[in-house]
């Protein structure tokens, strides 16, 4: 697994539906890029001038909506995760 460091978080980006309403299946070159995830990592927080680390807004598990092309996606052990800063994140479903 990866540890991220600082304000960053690791999400597991959510599969785009593969069908339409109308039941027709769509290759993969006619989806779009995820924009929903789990976040599975976060960082401490950036460290404030006191020492102290500010808290991030997500925590692990969250379902969360972020940038489209925001991150830097990383494959480990056969996974696709995306790491970006927890600014990049725009909103927690609930």
């Amino acid at each position: 697994m990866i540890r991220p460091l600082g304000d960053k978080v690791v999400i597991l980006p959510m599969e785009e539906e593969a069908k339409t309403a109308g039941g027709l299946f769509l290759p993969d070159s006619s989806k779009q890029k995820p924009t929903e995830g789990k976040v599975v990592a976060v960082g401490k927080g950036r460290i404030l001038e006191n020492g102290k680390h500010n808290s991030l807004p997500v925590k692990v598990g969250d379902v969360v909506v972020y940038g489209k092309y925001g991150g830097t996606e990383v494959t480990v052990d056969g996974k696709d995760y995306i790491i970006l800063d927890a600014d990049s994140i725009y909103a927690v479903k609930e």
